[in-house]
């Protein structure tokens, strides 16, 4: 059953043409700020003589957007025109508003029944994309069933010109057979509409443990924008006869699934060119049923806008087993090197390197240099000998794992955490995951591996001074494997412990996946042992906004971001200790402004005033020193944005976790002060 609900509140005032056809200062009309996914604005009302004086000017609940409550809002809103678009509630409803006091204009939503319930990227996702030809003004969204609506910006009504009555269902005509119901693809990340063209990934469960190698592939399309036809298909994995195939032996490729592109999709409009990142194929932590080097793997492509066709590629790791994925957007830059311009691209991961390439031709700006690695011992494993070293910028937070990151505030703390440790495999990135066996060891353990680095939210730059911005945090990975079970899959090996057997994790919509997408109780439990009376068994900074000058390909500053978790600043065990700043784990993203840094802190803490809650924080852009911070009641859990209207900077930030309902915060400095 569908049920489909469109409320008109009130019409507003059209753009004028000049409006519609050109990003005017202060708007924001992409998920990124851009089609370049920058996530930048000139703008410079608030500064850091005054972020302290911002105060709320609009709150916009979500918690009725859906039959429950939602503790994970992903959204980085779009403002055009006055109007604030953007999706809210566990069944990711669209709602206009507006953007000067958050009152509602109007809502869309869809109930999709067991579609819906079935889907592997439930919840609101991360926002929506917008489209103009000047006198059309559409908005786009794909729903967690996997349909993508054109939306009238005007009213919330369904585009009747676009697919089937305002519908272009996705999981048809895609070069495989998919079941509307139960077929295991999905998104969380917003179309991308550049030109005539709106481009939709695909994403899928957690692959930890597949339910099946065989799984729905990940393939990208390219529709009209204004009918919804289909355009073009890029296969992430090749078909006989494209490129990459032969990448793939035992004649893997032909039953091999997901490799979808699950993060933001980056266009530059001027070359022609979209940008794709890439996940890697099933399992994400044994590649057994795949031997090869798995093109379009864990990839970042190059392909025309208008037709699909590959360009170029670059594989940033090889038969993947490590669950890197290529998680976020990647960020196109013009640069100077050595006095040469180079039209690049950079592409943040979350092995904290930023892999920075030529976007017109995929070739590497500095060398990445292909280095042996380690080889495992997992039976019926394939492993690549070489993976990718890049040689700048150098890695922004701590790669593999060593004794040396294990916590030392005391003695005993440090004795335990090695004693721990010591029932585990490390070594350095890339270090493979191994068979868990009680005696051990009971896995593989790193630092910026499928939980560290950085994550969806991306890095963010600054055009002007070509300073990239790359939010990380540091976090234990534990990568074991055991035999899979016929009851729960068809893969030899999946992820799993010798003393807990297979670990499923929950569904996108699930308070667990909730939890761990921010760092929360549950992902605490999927370290196990790895955390010590409740203190981490790493050395912090635990979260950290890293600063790479891109001229030179070199780290500019980095500071720890988040205010000490609680649990350690009073812990029994560290009394009479004094420990700087720790950050706190956790996904955020950041927003750059003409002077600030903008981010909110993952997780929450007790305020000094005895409040618990988050702060946003500023910085300083050129130095890294601390701004400003203003109050929120939950962590930041999207990415902020800004724009200006009637004369006033706001600055809008979703929140939600920790027992916390999504919410919109818009801030805005009183009347008066500049």
């Amino acid at each position: 059953m569908r049920l489909v609900r469109t409320v008109v509140w009130t019409l507003y005032v059209g753009l004028s043409l000049t409006a519609q056809t050109q990003v005017k200062t202060g708007e924001w009309r992409h998920y990124g700020a851009d089609l370049a996914n920058t996530h930048y604005s000139p703008l410079e009302q608030v500064n850091a003589g005054n972020f302290n004086r911002l105060q709320v000017a609009w709150r916009f609940k979500t918690d009725n957007l859906g039959p429950s409550r939602e503790g994970q809002l992903e959204g980085t809103p779009l403002m055009i025109g006055g109007m604030l678009y953007t999706t809210g509630g566990t069944r990711r409803a669209v709602v206009a508003l507006d953007a000067k006091t958050g009152e509602l204009k109007w809502i869309h939503s869809e109930d999709e029944g067991e579609r819906g319930a079935n889907a592997p990227r439930q919840l609101s996702g991360r926002g929506l994309a917008y489209w103009t030809d000047g006198r059309q003004e559409s908005i786009l969204y794909v729903t967690p069933g996997y349909r993508m609506i054109a939306l009238d910006a005007k009213t919330g009504a369904r585009v009747p010109g676009f697919g089937k009555d305002g519908v272009v269902d996705l999981k048809l005509d895609d070069d495989q057979e998919i079941d509307l119901v139960t077929g295991e693809v999905g998104l969380h990340s917003t179309p991308v509409v550049a030109r005539n063209v709106v481009i939709v990934g695909a994403a899928h469960k957690s692959g930890g443990v597949p339910r099946v190698k065989n799984n729905v592939r990940g393939f990208v399309r390219g529709f009209d924008v204004r009918t919804g036809k289909r355009l073009w298909i890029f296969h992430t994995i090749p078909r006989p006869g494209e490129a990459g195939f032969n990448t793939w032996d035992k004649d893997s490729a032909g039953f091999t699934g997901n490799a979808g592109s699950w993060g933001q999709v980056s266009v530059d409009e001027q070359l022609g060119l979209a940008y794709l990142p890439i996940e890697l194929p099933t399992g994400d932590y044994y590649g057994g049923h795949r031997p090869g080097n798995n093109l379009f793997g864990e990839s970042l492509v190059a392909v025309d806008l208008q037709t699909g066709a590959r360009k170029w590629h670059y594989q940033l790791v090889h038969h993947g087993i490590w669950d890197f994925d290529i998680p976020c957007a990647p960020i196109l830059i013009d640069i100077n090197v050595n006095g040469r311009a180079i039209k690049a691209v950079a592409q943040p991961t979350k092995q904290a390197w930023v892999y920075v390439l030529n976007r017109e031709t995929g070739e590497p700006v500095w060398p990445i240099e292909e280095r042996a690695v380690p080889k495992g011992a997992v039976p019926g494993e394939w492993y690549s000998p070489t993976q990718p070293y890049p040689t700048k910028p150098p890695a922004y937070d701590r790669q593999g794992l060593s004794m040396e990151d294990l916590i030392d505030w005391t003695p005993a703390l440090r004795e335990e955490a090695v004693k721990r440790v010591s029932r585990y495999q490390i070594g350095p990135i890339f270090t493979p995951p191994v068979l868990s066996k009680v005696e051990g060891p009971l896995a593989t353990i790193a630092l910026a591996a499928t939980s560290g680095g950085t994550n969806w939210q991306g890095g963010s730059y600054d055009p002007e001074t070509h300073v990239l911005y790359a939010p990380s945090q540091r976090s234990v990975s534990v990568m074991g494997l055991v035999p899979g079970t016929p009851d729960m899959t068809d893969m030899n090996f999946v992820q799993g412990s010798a003393l807990t057997g297979i670990r499923r994790t929950g569904g996108a919509g699930s308070e667990a996946a909730q939890d761990r997408s921010t760092g929360g109780p549950a992902a605490e439990l999927a370290a196990g042992s790895l955390v010590i009376d409740g203190l981490p068994i790493i050395k912090p900074p635990y979260g950290s906004i890293t600063a790479i000058d891109m001229d030179r390909g070199e780290i500019q500053w980095q500071v720890a971001h988040g205010e000490t978790p609680d649990e350690i600043r009073n812990h029994p065990l560290l009394k009479g200790l004094t420990i700087p700043r720790t950050g706190r784990a956790g996904n955020f993203g950041v927003l750059v402004t003409k002077t600030l840094v903008i981010a909110g802190e993952a997780g929450t803490f007790t305020t000094p005033q005895g409040q618990k809650g988050a702060m946003l924080r500023a910085y300083n852009k050129a130095s890294g020193q601390e701004a400003g911070a203003v109050y929120m009641a939950a962590q930041q859990s999207g990415t902020p944005m800004t724009y200006m209207l009637d004369g006033r900077q706001y600055i809008v930030v979703a929140i939600s976790g920790g027992g916390y309902s999504g919410e919109y915060v818009a801030y805005r400095l009183p009347a008066g002060v500049n």
